[in-house]
């Protein structure tokens, strides 16, 4: 695995919005979190080894999200469009939803995208705290379409300030927003209902991998394999077995 900023995202534009690029560093990618709201009860940790149980065995659990970063291939952008071209753009609106799904019009902001994806949805929204900018744009993004949503988030000086801070932080020296980067940011969340979603603010919207049992958190056995494994598994036979990527998870901070 790889450590990496993240993606450019839709740019159909020159004038569209752009943010400074994330590193994925879990101490990075928590502080943002708690600086918009949620719990300190959790964290996000690195993922060292998908496989290796004793490598696993150091993620804290349950694991309520993974963020999987990664390269845009040819590979990747081909099974997107293909996969893509047969569903119909997302309209759903309103708290009957099963997830809460934002589209991404802001460049290089996949990261915080795949951040609100992974904290406004499953049980890890009822670790957020009242009066703070994440469950505020929850009040307000959950009657709007994905279009106005998408607005909300362009308009939200909360949201870019606290992303602004947190993309100077990290071991690496962030590139500057104009800058397009190659790596992208998806999260993997489970459901109330108990459905594997695969939230990307670059597809059509929110996509459902399959159905997890009661015991099943994202990062067990199941869940690797209709989620990221499976897209893995994809790049590995396309790419003649080289991979770079990362997953951070979502869970239990340490004691």
């Amino acid at each position: 695995m790889t450590s990496a900023t993240e993606s450019h995202g839709s740019d159909e534009a020159a004038k569209v919005l752009r943010f400074i690029p994330l590193e994925n560093n879990p101490e990075v990618m928590s502080s943002l979190v708690h600086k918009l709201g949620l719990s300190a009860e959790l964290s996000w940790h690195d993922v060292f080894s998908l496989n290796d149980p004793s490598l696993l065995a150091f993620v804290p659990r349950p694991s309520h999200a993974l963020l999987l970063v990664f390269p845009v291939s040819e590979a990747y952008e081909k099974a997107r469009v293909d996969e893509d071209s047969s569903l119909p753009d997302y309209s759903g609106t309103g708290s009957s939803e099963e997830v809460l799904w934002f589209k991404q019009t802001i460049g290089n902001a996949c990261g915080l995208m795949g951040i609100l994806h992974a904290t406004c949805n499953g049980m890890t929204r009822d670790l957020i705290a009242p009066s703070t900018p994440l469950s505020d744009l929850i009040a307000k993004a959950e009657p709007l379409d994905p279009r106005s949503r998408a607005k909300l988030i362009e308009e939200s000086d909360d949201l870019a300030t606290a992303h602004a801070s947190a993309a100077i932080k990290g071991d690496t020296v962030a590139p500057p927003a104009e800058d397009r980067i190659d790596l992208h940011y998806v999260a993997f969340i489970k459901s109330a209902k108990g459905n594997l979603w695969e939230l990307d603010g670059r597809r059509k919207g929110p996509l459902a991998r399959g159905q997890l049992g009661e015991e099943d958190d994202v990062l067990s056995e199941k869940a690797i394999e209709l989620g990221p494994k499976r897209f893995l598994k994809r790049e590995e036979e396309v790419g003649g077995g080289e991979l770079r990527f990362s997953i951070l998870a979502l869970g239990p901070s340490y004691s």
